[in-house]
């Protein structure tokens, strides 16, 4: 089977990268699409979808909700995949960043910043989909920190049974559904 993630970023990519090999059989190919922004993903799912000629490939497509309802983002989405109606679409709740929030312990572990472990337990990180602000929350927590180092280093560290992220372990879910479904 083939995976084919529809990236609006490269850092998702990274993040991506860095721990599909723990979810996927090693006879999985996966491909990372990345695009320049949400407009430029949008603009190319039609004209990539319909020209995919790999067979046995499953789409999934992944955006930021960038304050949009994630309803009517989310059927947006899919009406742009209708040529190929069981692409999976996700929208991390707001960004990326809210995923990495989601594992504080990998954060800390990553970054060298044991004090960072401890704050899973505060209110405001106890559902990172929430935050409006992860990004911000991220470079305060983390000073310095680069969207596409910063999830090329987090990645490993991420603990499927720890994160916190609603929509992160929503993906999880479907990504091991897959797994298991082409490894049978």
């Amino acid at each position: 089977m083939n995976l084919v993630f529809m990236l609006e970023e490269p850092s998702m990519k990274h993040f991506l990268a860095g721990f599909m090999s723990r979810i996927v059989p090693e006879h999985f190919t996966v491909t990372y699409l990345v695009h320049e922004g949400k407009q430029d993903l949008e603009k190319s799912i039609p004209r990539k979808i319909r020209g995919w000629q790999v067979p046995n490939s499953c789409f999934i497509v992944i955006r930021d909700k960038d304050g949009e309802d994630p309803i009517i983002l989310k059927n947006r989405l899919r009406a742009l995949c209708a040529e190929r109606p069981e692409t999976l679409v996700r929208i991390p709740v707001h960004h990326l960043e809210s995923w990495i929030l989601g594992d504080m312990q990998a954060l800390a572990t990553a970054f060298n910043r044991p004090n960072l472990a401890a704050m899973s337990g505060n209110r405001k990180f106890r559902n990172p989909d929430l935050l409006a602000n992860a990004s911000e929350e991220l470079s305060r927590l983390v000073p310095g920190y680069q969207k596409v180092g910063g999830a090329r280093t987090v990645a490993p560290h991420i603990d499927f049974e720890r994160n916190l992220s609603r929509s992160f372990n929503l993906l999880i879910s479907d990504l091991k559904r897959l797994a298991a479904a082409g490894a049978a």
